[in-house]
């Protein structure tokens, strides 16, 4: 690690070309925030062309350079299209951020799988799609680059009742693993950032009842439900030379619920009163 500060700041993303998927609302929209605010140039892209363009121009509103770009990542032609424009508008690629994804609830026995392809085609295909066309920038450009995929807690432990979305999320984190390894000679990196809960715009009806959201909170250490800012710093950091020798890597952001499995089971004999804690 160099003990020379980087003259463009400890992220040393400045002038960068970020490029954010599912980024009209939510962790995408928090994360082409988030690479703004450090100096990067952001593309948003979102099927939704015209939140993704809201959301850039509050960011350019800052002094910052985004664009926003209506893009459906499961059409391969479509992201080949967001590809070349951004190439143009702002430059190669140097970071991608695959955070778009689909989810719904259904039982595996009854799953329609037309439904089953198109969560697979855009939490599996699009992210590859995406890490083809802007890897190849990535590659042409001999500067390197970096890719972070969003997963989720569900690709480790299985959630019931949502169709494909663990399948697709767990498929997510080999695909990384695939790319760092494949990438590794153009010096590019490929890690994911897996949340448990988040309160989005999307889950805001999940929060609406004060008695789930305080049952939730009591289950996590931190005592909190994270936010798309909990996770924009860590898919900023990992993105940036700073995590310059992380790859491969899956970093769960989850403020501790995976390491309290064991206190939602009782165990007499064992438990905080049994142990004398205060």
């Amino acid at each position: 690690m160099s003990s020379t500060p980087s003259p463009a700041g400890w992220l040393a993303l400045e002038g960068q070309v970020v490029v954010v998927t599912g980024s009209a609302s939510g962790i995408g929209a928090e994360t082409a925030r988030e690479f703004a605010r450090v100096g990067a140039q952001v593309a948003l892209l979102d099927r939704d062309e015209a939140g993704a363009q809201r959301v850039a121009a509050e960011i350019a509103a800052t002094g910052a350079r985004a664009i926003g770009l209506g893009c459906d990542v499961s059409d391969p032609a479509a992201v080949q299209r967001a590809a070349d424009t951004v190439q143009r508008e702002l430059g190669a690629c140097h970071v991608l951020v695959n955070n778009a994804a689909a989810i719904y609830a259904a039982a595996l026995m009854d799953v329609d799988l037309a439904r089953w392809n198109h969560a697979m085609n855009v939490n599996v295909n699009g992210y590859l799609l995406c890490a083809q066309a802007f890897g190849r920038q990535m590659i042409a450009s001999g500067r390197g680059g970096s890719m972070v995929h969003v997963a989720s807690i569900s690709g480790r432990v299985p959630q019931p009742f949502s169709g494909p979305y663990s399948v697709s999320k767990a498929g997510v984190k080999m695909l990384s693993g695939l790319l760092a390894v494949e990438l590794a000679e153009h010096g590019i990196r490929s890690n994911v950032v897996s949340p448990a809960m988040v309160r989005t715009p999307l889950t805001t009806v999940i929060y609406e009842n004060p008695e789930v959201l305080k049952k939730r909170e009591q289950i996590v250490p931190a005592r909190r439900v994270s936010g798309p800012a909990d996770l924009a710093e860590v898919i900023v950091y990992l993105a940036s030379p700073r995590a310059g020798y992380v790859n491969g890597q899956d970093v769960l952001v989850d403020g501790g619920l995976s390491s309290a499995w064991l206190t939602l089971i009782p165990r007499p004999g064992f438990e905080k009163k049994d142990a004398g804690a205060s």
